[in-house]
């Protein structure tokens, strides 16, 4: 059964009167090259444990179960539970689970699922919680390399540099715990329906050690209020912020301390900054 073949993943869906929903970012893949692709650019051998997130109708659970270990598929949408136990009949090494993946502990899932097993991620993201999703699998700090496919923009906005206008909060919260490599874009009409936007796959693999050494807490406090004002002075921007606790004046000597002056925007800003300010603050008290 070929289901990246338009005419069957229509059949398969038909026999239950299935209907996409737009609420739950369904985009289903009909081009063999994708999954292929993607499967082998995830690394998994038969020593990894990997985590689906939307299967769909399975067919890059399939390409992954023919290289992994293990494969634990998580597809929230009920009405697709009897299609995929069709598909993947006969795959001892794939388990399906009808959860809410924002709602799973991704830590004990992974410890439960892929024990004796290194875990990764592999997956076609449903686009509408993208954001949400990478960060709970980065900060669950068990996945070795995460293989996705997400919006263009999103990639860009991933892998971007300071001071180009893709970058921010997100971009500095992946960076800080992965290295983040755009790897190919997808078309439009590689999907069924096809969405508005072009998509890429990236590989984020995790970082061994944090790249800086800081308070992280108060890191992505710096990070979140730098960016919420992204236009603002950073010294204004951090005294509406993580710094309100102290006077504004001390807010722009600290700056001031760690060479980027009280001027500066934070979205000129990289990790290395960061973290100094971070530290600065915490010497301050915070």
């Amino acid at each position: 059964m070929e289901l990246c073949d338009l005419d069957t993943v229509r059949g398969l869906l038909g026999e239950r009167g299935f209907r996409f929903s737009k609420a739950l970012g369904q985009n289903f893949l009909v081009a063999p090259w994708v999954p292929e692709r993607l499967a082998a650019a995830s690394g998994a051998g038969s020593g990894d444990g990997v985590l689906e997130i939307g299967p769909g109708v399975g067919c890059l659970t399939r390409e992954l179960a023919a290289r992994a270990g293990k494969v634990v598929a998580v597809e929230l949408d009920g009405r697709l539970i009897p299609v995929l136990k069709k598909t993947l009949a006969g795959l001892d090494n794939v388990e399906v689970l009808n959860a809410d993946v924002l709602k799973l502990g991704l830590a004990p899932l992974a410890a439960e699922k892929f024990a004796g097993l290194r875990p990764l991620v592999c997956a076609n993201l449903p686009y509408g919680i993208t954001t949400e999703i990478l960060t709970r699998l980065l900060t669950a700090r068990v996945f070795e390399r995460v293989t996705v496919m997400v919006q263009r923009e999103v990639a860009q906005r991933i892998c971007a540099k300071p001071g180009t206008e893709p970058y921010g909060a997100f971009t500095l919260l992946v960076q800080w715990f992965t290295r983040p490599e755009i790897l190919f874009d997808i078309p439009p009409d590689c999907f069924e329906p096809q969405p508005k936007v072009m998509s890429s796959a990236i590989s984020l693999v995790r970082r061994e050690a944090p790249p800086a050494s800081c308070d992280e807490r108060l890191f992505f406090a710096v990070v979140r209020s730098a960016f919420a004002q992204r236009r603002k002075k950073l010294s204004n921007a951090l005294s509406a912020g993580a710094a309100s606790a102290l006077p504004k004046e001390e807010v722009a000597d600290a700056l001031e301390k760690c060479g980027v002056g009280a001027g500066v925007r934070g979205e000129t800003l990289g990790i290395p900054e960061f973290a100094a300010i971070a530290d600065e603050l915490r010497g301050r008290g915070l």
